[in-house]
């Protein structure tokens, strides 16, 4: 398949599906601002599908830069589609006026993410949170899981993405929490519709996870119960801040192989706690077991627990799990 040359002339083109890859952004959201906004090419080429140019896609990395600051996408589409670098000399009309730029400026400066160097699909991920696309940010998450697998696609695009909400958060105080919130929650959609159904357990087989009390952070624990799930390993999730007493009777009533308790912060951590965990036996009489207790999150750093498992990472902490179970 031909490509757009240099020059932006069309040479045969990319399909919508590469571009939103090479955008980062999905493809239902390149097809929504072609539709609504007339970003597309001016044609089909070869018959019923879509050929973008280089001077097309150009004109869609604006776009993107655009709505990335904060801007509504109808004004960021006419700035856009004023700007097109075609022959004719610019006319006054394609400059955006000096209220705009202002606000442009405004914007960059208070919503840009500081990403670093990181994959191309973390700033397709920031743009779609930063604009609340929920359209967008769902079939983009669903693209990264399948394309790199749960494991990588957490590590390498979603957990770097998510720092740098983080980051913006932290500096521009309580003005940036919906974007947290809104990219948390489609994480956690996407994370629990990657997982397969249930799989049977056996006596002595399960894993058992939950926060610590006081510990609200769930997501790295849902990506862990995802991936424990798609191995095939029963688990039983029991989220945020579990009480003591709750937290004991579920350990009880399950007999789990194993035990994972997050703790993000070390004001949560509790080696007591973990302990007691450890100690608690379960099954009949004179066959009776102990679950093994895996510390996890960073929130456990510094905290000496002797006996029991503290994996670095997740790749780790699903080699332990594995490890436990199916012995």
């Amino acid at each position: 398949m031909t490509r757009p040359d240099a020059t932006g002339r069309d040479s045969g083109g990319l399909t919508t599906g590469e571009v939103a890859r090479r955008l980062g952004v999905a493809p239902t959201t390149v097809r929504s601002w072609d539709r609504r906004y007339g970003l597309g090419p001016p044609q089909h080429t070869g018959g019923k599908h879509r050929r973008w140019t280089a001077v097309d896609i150009a004109r869609l990395e604006r776009m993107c830069a655009l709505t990335a600051t904060g801007l509504p996408p109808a004004e960021a589409a006419r700035l856009a589609l004023a700007d097109e670098p075609y022959d004719a000399a610019p006319t006054a009309r394609s400059a955006p006026p000096d209220g705009v730029r202002a606000q442009i400026a405004r914007n960059r400066a208070r919503t840009g993410l500081q990403l670093g160097d990181v994959r191309q699909e973390c700033r397709g991920m920031a743009r779609a949170a930063l604009r609340l696309d929920a359209g967008a940010l769902d079939e983009l998450l669903t693209t990264v899981i399948a394309d790199y697998g749960l494991v990588s696609a957490w590590n390498e695009v979603i957990m770097p993405t998510l720092q740098a909400v983080g980051r913006k958060w932290e500096s521009a105080g309580e003005r940036y929490v919906e974007v947290e919130h809104f990219l948390s929650w489609h994480i956690a959609g996407a994370l629990r519709r990657s997982a397969p159904p249930a799989s049977s357990e056996r006596s002595g087989a399960t894993t058992l996870l939950a926060c610590v009390p006081g510990e609200n952070h769930t997501l790295p624990l849902e990506v862990l119960a995802a991936a424990l799930a798609q191995r095939g390993l029963p688990v039983r999730m029991f989220g945020a801040a579990l009480p003591v007493e709750a937290l004991v009777e579920a350990v009880r009533r399950t007999g789990p192989a194993a035990v994972g308790l997050w703790a993000q912060s070390r004001t949560t951590a509790s080696r007591p706690l973990a302990h007691h965990v450890a100690a608690m036996e379960w099954g009949v009489r004179g066959a009776r077991r102990n679950p093994v207790v895996l510390a996890l999150g960073p929130g456990w750093a510094g905290h000496a627990v002797p006996g029991l498992l503290r994996p670095s990472g997740l790749s780790e902490a699903l080699s332990a799990f594995e490890a436990v179970v199916t012995r």
